[in-house]
């Protein structure tokens, strides 16, 4: 987004002294209050006096040279199912509106802290983060910045997270990413999203979705705004991202599952943005991946997320049923009819479908593909369940295989300006986070055209 700052020269006019941190959160706080703006439907909660007295704090301490970081002073916003000491933790649910306040903060919330970043509010989101379209009918559905006046989803689960950043509400966003839930909204709203490795940062202290597929990840308006949060998430060095060169990369685009009925606009832009990396040296092979399509015997019935939601929410439904999204409601209860036998055969199917998956992509440096198969849809056609279903399935599709597959992946805008938004994902397998950033870093300018 070359019209709005990047965590790079936000830290460069803070060590200027061009702007303060206290500037910096006043004028976030003030679109958020903006009345004509997604504020109310994009923040469940605002901390405005404690983001300002944060910030007047960080302020003190760089003029003392002793700021934590050269981030510190800068707000980001906190997906709404992190704990945030003194504060509920809803998951975007009535259900949990009378929790009791967290004791303290998530690990990666205390880290964002520890760095100096500004904790401005919780993020609205798709209720117990169950789904790729970011649809709240208990909080309100943040518009899309893309034809705003129209009205489409911003994307989900992490969806006011996307739009608080795209809106310049927060300049860093904390979310989640279990089937796509970092990388849909960021694609849907033409910015940046990652989903790391799972293993690399701890799931503590947020409501989960998925034990074995969670991840929490950023969102943000760069790759190397991205590579900085997520290394302040997994607790190592801030270091810059330096890029890798373009020629002689070999990137693969899986022909099986992830190009199947995509959204013409999606086509074009996605075979734009490899006809540019090429033209950059890159060399694109096409290949199939039948692993892709193995993955379809792990969702029967719902697979990890329905019998590890179900797991959890399994009081809570007895108690308070009535109070959640029935769409929400249904894709949990999946997980009652899944056995113990069926739920330990998933992991077994998973191992051996990584290992072929990881021998198939070795001798290349990533896999690219759509983010989604499509644009986002408009709100209002969502009101028909059927329709919500379908666009549902689709938005997740391509992002979950990453998931289960136990790899690292993000997604980059490759639209151009004045398109609706299309992202296309770069992936890795496990582990390879620092290649995917450095190869993103490389791919982030061609891909733009």
């Amino acid at each position: 987004m070359p019209d709005q700052p990047t965590l790079a020269s936000l830290a460069a006019d803070l060590a200027a002294g061009r702007v303060t941190a206290r500037s910096l959160v006043s004028d976030c706080l003030a679109k958020i209050a903006d009345r004509a703006g997604e504020g109310a439907r994009v923040f469940i909660q605002v901390d405005a006096d404690g983001a300002l007295a944060a910030a007047e704090a960080m302020d003190r301490l760089r003029e003392v040279n002793a700021a934590p970081s050269p981030y510190a002073g800068i707000p980001v916003s906190i997906k709404d199912l992190f704990d945030v000491r003194g504060q509920v933790s809803r998951a975007g649910s009535l259900a949990l509106k009378d929790a009791p306040p967290a004791a303290k903060d998530a690990p990666v919330v205390a880290r964002l802290r520890r760095a100096g970043f500004v904790v401005i509010g919780r993020t609205n989101m798709t209720e117990f983060a169950y789904s790729g379209l970011g649809v709240n009918p208990h909080y309100g559905t943040p518009k899309n910045g893309w034809r705003r006046d129209v009205g489409h989803v911003p994307g989900g689960s992490s969806s006011g997270a996307a739009v608080s950043i795209t809106d310049g509400m927060a300049h860093g966003a904390l979310g989640t990413d279990t089937g796509g839930s970092c990388r849909i909204p960021a694609a849907y709203c033409g910015i940046v999203g990652y989903k790391p490795t799972a293993r690399r940062i701890p799931l503590d202290g947020g409501v989960p979705l998925s034990a074995t597929l969670d991840s929490y990840g950023p969102i943000a308006r760069s790759v190397g705004c991205c590579a900085v949060l997520d290394a302040v998430l997994a607790d190592q060095p801030v270091a810059p991202v330096a890029p890798r060169s373009v020629r002689g990369l070999r990137f693969a685009v899986p022909t099986t599952v992830m190009l199947d009925d995509l959204d013409p606009t999606v086509a074009s832009a996605f075979e734009r943005a490899l006809g540019l990396l090429a033209d950059a040296g890159a060399l694109i092979g096409r290949i199939a991946v039948p692993e892709f399509g193995e993955v379809a015997a792990l969702n029967i019935g719902g697979g990890f997320a329905a019998a590890e939601s179900w797991a959890w929410h399994r009081a809570l439904i007895a108690e308070k049923a009535e109070l959640y999204d029935p769409r929400v409601l249904s894709r949990i209860r999946r997980g009652e009819s899944i056995s113990a036998a069926d739920y330990v055969d998933l992991f077994s199917i998973r191992r051996a479908i990584i290992g072929s998956f990881e021998r198939r992509v070795a001798p290349y440096d990533g896999l690219v593909s759509p983010t989604v198969a499509t644009t986002p849809p408009l709100i209002a056609d969502l009101a028909d369940d059927a329709a919500y279903v379908k666009a549902n399935m689709l938005s997740l599709r391509n992002c979950s295989l990453i998931n289960i597959l136990d790899g690292c992946a993000i997604s980059l805008p490759c639209h151009r300006e004045g398109e609706p938004p299309v992202g296309l994902m770069l992936a890795g397998t496990g582990g390879a986070d620092r290649r995917i950033f450095e190869l993103a870093a490389a791919i982030e300018p061609i891909i733009r055209g």
